[in-house]
């Protein structure tokens, strides 16, 4: 029963998650958070980051993780193979077609107004993350948090190197938030 409803929601937010995986986040996080409850916020935003830090598209790896977390190994692939196989189809379908519909006016226009909707879906993701709720209505981001983000964003601006930047927020993260309960 789980598989099939991990293999539901994962093929409407791949059916639906037009412009990438941020733009899924919202959906993602819908299906998730809201609809089946599978998780909290917290961890929501907790697979976000991890799917973020870790290679590939970040729609396929909070899959993979979100169904390892709640079906284990099948769980996981079948979510991983549901949120990839709407874009698999759809581009095996419209590269057969794309050469000799290039140029119609339909299909600019189709291409034209889901622009804005692609905005608006990372728009929401972002949102999300940055205001985020627990199952008791409180945020679970702190003074820290924004703290990190802001001095991350700065030196982003400065052109920090990215990886240096990765390893000092790790390091600043597990001084803040971890040391302090061990002691």
């Amino acid at each position: 029963m789980i598989y099939l409803q991990l293999l539901y929601s994962y093929l409407k937010i791949g059916f639906f998650g037009f412009g990438g995986g941020y733009a899924m986040l919202s959906l993602i996080q819908n299906e998730v958070v809201v609809q089946n409850q599978w998780m909290t916020n917290a961890e929501f935003a907790d697979i976000v980051a991890i799917s973020q830090m870790t290679p590939g598209p970040i729609a396929i790896n909070s899959a993979t993780y979100i169904g390892y977390t709640v079906a284990g190994f099948w769980g996981s692939v079948v979510a991983t193979v549901a949120v990839c196989l709407p874009a698999l189809t759809l581009m095996i379908l419209i590269t057969r077609f794309f050469i000799l519909l290039r140029d119609n006016s339909y299909v600019k226009g189709v291409i034209a107004g889901m622009r804005p909707v692609v905005v608006g879906m990372i728009g929401a993701a972002a949102l999300l993350l940055m205001f985020p709720k627990s199952n008791d209505g409180a945020s679970f981001i702190d003074g820290w948090s924004w703290a990190l983000f802001i001095a991350a964003m700065v030196a982003a601006y400065k052109k920090a190197n990215p990886i240096l930047l990765i390893i000092l927020s790790a390091v600043a993260g597990v001084a803040i938030y971890y040391l302090p309960n061990i002691v």
